[in-house]
């Protein structure tokens, strides 16, 4: 920090004033800094749309941004869950992506093709029920196959007109799906919420070391931006599903596969039928590191608890539903209810407590 309290960039002189100081990049301090171009022409003083967030968000009781250190960990299929669960208990729910490049929300809640519309008030979210709105650059997308090519600057720009113009009305909950890593994206949309207070993080990973190893490094990222971590959940944590819902191969020497799977199931219902209904359960990754329970005790953050890898909850993601209303995911559906009760103790807030 400068002598005014401003930001100093890591790869600055060592007398740097600070980014927001009159004298940023004029000072003789700042002679031959990598930055002293954009910091002598970048606006001073404090961000005006600062306060239009502030004021935005006064409604909106309680944020939790959704982490992971890696992709393709189950993050953005653990925010939607989130959302559903929420909902279905009667509180008040907002989503917001904020992965720009790659974002899958609109998919994961059955909502392809939507519009966002404008009002009076702002843009409108897409809503699942009344109680259930969304809001993504998937919605502003003429073709759901356009890449968005963005540098940093513009990414930022549209998470802050996400923050300031985005009319949710009264909140109990905001959660924020972001992409994975720790760039921009993150960086922005802790600045802007910081001043309106942010509950904290989840944190999504995986149990082999080379999911974890980045996830070490979200939650270092947290701690050095001052962001509560509220829990971390491991994901795909063994496969886990029904026995009759498996497919039997006889498998040749030669690699040819004949599907055994009507005899099987024939055979277990005449002569062992209790054993359809068994779970089968077998270890997709190697845990012998201790997973994200022993990084959790080793970092001094909490763990809230383990998801299965579920072909039904796959499933429900893939089709944009509830994997909580059909009774299909019975071991993954578990598993998270159990996981966002802890978050919500946690949190000490109460299921019974409209006011959340």
């Amino acid at each position: 920090m400068g002598k005014d309290g401003a930001e100093i960039p890591e790869d600055a002189n060592e007398h740097c004033p600070g980014t927001q100081s009159e004298s940023a990049g004029k000072s003789d301090a700042c002679e031959g800094c990598p930055n002293q171009e954009a910091c002598a022409t970048a606006p001073k003083g404090p961000d005006p749309d600062l306060v239009s967030i502030v004021e935005r968000m006064a409604t909106v009781k309680h944020k939790i941004l959704v982490l992971s250190g890696k992709g393709g960990v189950g993050k953005s299929t653990f925010s939607a869950q989130l959302s559903f669960a929420l909902a279905s208990m009667d509180f008040q729910v907002g989503l917001l992506d904020i992965d720009i490049c790659g974002p899958s929300i609109p998919k994961m809640l059955g909502l392809e093709g939507q519009e966002i519309h404008q009002s009076n008030l702002g843009w409108s979210p897409v809503y699942v029920e009344s109680n259930l709105g969304v809001m993504s650059i998937g919605f502003m997308l003429p073709n759901p196959d356009d890449a968005v090519i963005w540098r940093g600057p513009r990414k930022n720009g549209i998470i802050k007109q996400f923050l300031k113009d985005v009319y949710w009305g009264e909140l109990d909950f905001l959660i924020v799906d972001a992409p994975p890593g720790t760039s921009d994206e993150h960086i922005s949309i802790v600045q802007f919420l910081q001043a309106t207070g942010i509950d904290g993080a989840i944190i999504v990973t995986t149990p082999q070391q080379v999911s974890l190893i980045d996830v070490r490094k979200e939650v270092s990222f947290c701690k050095k931006v001052g962001l509560p971590v509220l829990g971390v959940v491991e994901n795909m944590s063994g496969f886990s599903q029904q026995l009759s819902e498996f497919k039997f191969m006889n498998v040749s020497e030669s690699g040819e596969q004949k599907d055994m799977t009507e005899s099987v199931i024939a055979y277990m219902r005449e002569n062992a039928p209790e054993m359809l209904n068994l779970i089968a359960f077998s270890e997709v990754f190697d845990t012998s590191g201790g997973g994200g329970a022993k990084m959790c005790r080793d970092m001094e953050v909490p763990f809230l608890g383990k998801v299965p890898l579920d072909p039904q909850l796959c499933k429900a993601a893939e089709e944009g539903r509830s994997c909580f209303v059909d009774g299909k995911c019975k071991v993954s559906a578990p598993a998270l209810k159990a996981i966002i009760d802890k978050l919500l103790l946690t949190m000490q807030v109460s299921r019974m407590d409209d006011g959340a």
